[in-house]
């Protein structure tokens, strides 16, 4: 037996929202942030919270919570239509452009974390070299300085790589098809 077209198209609306789910995962974003992504994708057109909960099945205070990190991760904006009295929520319908924003977004936050980590590290390593300390522990000292320059200079490189997908340099090396 042959299935309905429209069914076919459900399904396949369905599984396209349960990938986009489970990519948000892989950017360490709730898989329900995913979903609404997925749902707003699909329905071509920007939705309110109302229309968001009903899809979803979530409470309009959930996914207030959900739309508001979606919002914060720059993957969601409110827009206005006109005529329309509610709040309306659109996507990026470029795969391309979340993938930049997810990435840069997500490396971001590691590099300037362990940027401030380096800096507290070396200034704390560099005060006790000030001090009288055996042979091994200055040595130990050294060592972990030269460590923590080869850190910095590793997160230095992550913050170009950062800058060279947010200028979209990236597609001149890997093309979009």
């Amino acid at each position: 037996m042959e299935k309905d077209p429209l069914t076919i198209i459900e399904q396949t609306e369905d599984h396209l929202i349960e990938r986009i789910a489970e990519n948000m995962q892989a950017f360490g974003m709730p898989s329900t942030v995913g979903r609404v992504l997925g749902i707003i994708y699909m329905n071509r057109k920007p939705m309110t919270l109302t229309e968001l909960s009903d899809a979803t099945g979530m409470s309009k205070t959930r996914m207030s919570q959900v739309v508001r990190d979606m919002l914060d991760a720059n993957i969601a904006e409110k827009v206005f239509e006109k005529g329309v009295r509610k709040d309306l929520y659109d996507v990026e319908e470029d795969y391309y452009q979340t993938f930049i924003t997810l990435f840069t977004a997500t490396w971001s936050k590691v590099v300037s974390k362990n940027k401030m980590m380096h800096k507290k590290l070396n200034r704390e390593l560099l005060s006790i070299l000030d001090e009288e300390l055996s042979p091994e522990a200055e040595e130990k000292v050294n060592e972990l300085l030269k460590e923590l320059k080869e850190w910095l200079d590793y997160y230095n490189w992550l913050g170009r790589l950062i800058e060279f997908f947010e200028s979209e340099e990236i597609f001149k090396y890997v093309p979009k098809p």
